[in-house]
């Protein structure tokens, strides 16, 4: 279990112990604790802990927090393999998300949530450093769209168990955020135990790293990490305060987003490998700008709870194609770059959560409809920014830009 095994070495292993395999473990694993407790989370903070939209825009600050200090993580694999640090991180999430209910004040959520987070953003951190790590080039995109139906599979079972569940036998807040959060964090030590540590084919570089030829990817990012916090914040949020939804209610519209991800997900990964990341994300960017676009109707117009539901299900689709994004890295990457770029993309995906959610949380209270005009503009300049990926990324070739920088250096 300790001895460090070379990813060629792991082909002899049995198959459920390979590298690839705990990917998708890890894949089940997580979303167990994590969507339980967000299926739960508006409602839970509503009815108990009588939060307003301030008070959510100040939760997801928060939360966001240990994402925006992610770049740590490149000073603790100095003495943690990323392969362990991502499962102890799982095993947070699990135990914090256990205590989620013991504390149902302003306070006490906001302390339990923020140590909670910083399992799960240290997890998805060295998850995605993983992942391209371990996935050939040739491969990822369809692999990465496998990985993200897995994890809808994984969400679909808890979600489907509450839908299930919560009236039937009047479920408790406390006993889904126990039984969710003990499971994960089994799994995760179960993961630890069991499967040998394994070497990336490159060692990588374990100090902070910027690059100036990845800066299209960095401001990707952040453009990002901008748009998700609006939709995470107070797309769900919407649902329930506008319309009314109630826990079941909430949870079977996600179980409708995760049926369709199970479905689609392999197929936009085969799409990314198809089209390339410059169409896909063009493709993305400019969806998302009209579906923000129509979720300010909602509420300027007067539009209806099926259009926003309808919204809310091609909202994640589109999400999804978010792979996109890592691919293009991988393929301009120094192999060397992914674990500390990671942990850089990471901080810089969750700068603007930081304050973002708390300021609009502000807003949303004067104007729910100027927050998602907002988020329709964020996606406007994503799309301007996605033209810029040339159609064939490569290490010397990250934006439209580079043939003519290396025009000029060569005349020079």
């Amino acid at each position: 279990m300790f001895n460090p095994l070379s990813l060629d070495a792991a082909r002899d292993l049995p198959r459920w112990r390979r590298p690839t395999t705990l990917l998708f473990v890890m894949a089940i694993c997580m979303p167990i604790a994590f969507n339980a407790w967000f299926a739960l989370l508006n409602n839970f903070v509503i009815e108990v802990a009588q939060f307003d939209g301030a008070d959510i825009g100040l939760l997801h600050t928060v939360r966001e927090i240990p994402g925006f200090l992610a770049i740590g993580v490149i000073a603790v694999i100095l003495f943690i393999r990323e392969q362990v640090l991502g499962l102890i991180s799982l095993m947070m999430l699990g135990i914090a998300t256990m205590l989620t209910a013991w504390y149902p004040s302003l306070g006490g959520i906001l302390m339990i949530t923020l140590l909670s987070s910083i399992g799960f953003h240290y997890y998805e951190t060295v998850n995605q450093s993983l992942q391209l790590q371990w996935l050939p080039k040739d491969r990822a995109p369809q692999m990465l769209g496998w990985l993200i139906a897995t994890g809808s599979a994984s969400t679909l079972v808890v979600y489907g168990l509450i839908v299930l569940l919560w009236e039937s036998f009047d479920l408790s807040y406390n006993l889904v955020f126990m039984t969710a959060g003990a499971v994960t964090t089994v799994i995760a030590l179960f993961c630890l135990l069991a499967y040998p540590q394994f070497d990336s084919p490159t060692p990588q570089n374990k100090k902070l790293i910027l690059r100036r030829r990845y800066w299209l990817y960095y401001v990707l990012q952040f453009m990002a990490g901008a748009r998700r916090q609006i939709f995470v914040v107070f797309a769900g949020f919407m649902m329930v305060e506008k319309f009314g939804f109630e826990v079941h209610e909430v949870t079977g519209l996600f179980l409708i987003n995760l049926v369709v991800n199970i479905i689609v997900a392999p197929l936009l990964g085969r799409f990314v490998a198809l089209f390339g990341e410059r169409r896909t994300l063009i493709f993305e960017y400019a969806g998302l700008a009209v579906v923000f676009a129509l979720y300010g109707g909602i509420y300027w117009f007067g539009w209806g709870v099926v259009l926003a539901a309808c919204l809310y299900v091609v909202d994640h689709v589109l999400f999804a194609l978010a792979l996109a994004l890592k691919t293009y890295f991988q393929k301009i990457a120094d192999p060397a770059d992914i674990a500390p770029t990671a942990a850089v993309a990471f901080t810089i995906n969750h700068i603007a959560a930081v304050f973002l959610p708390v300021l609009l949380g502000l807003l949303w209270v004067v104007s729910p409809g100027a927050v998602f005009a907002l988020a329709a503009a964020m996606a406007l300049c994503s799309l301007g920014l996605a033209c810029l990926i040339p159609r064939h990324p490569e290490a010397g070739n990250e934006t439209v830009f580079s043939k003519y920088a290396g025009s000029r250096a060569a005349a020079e």
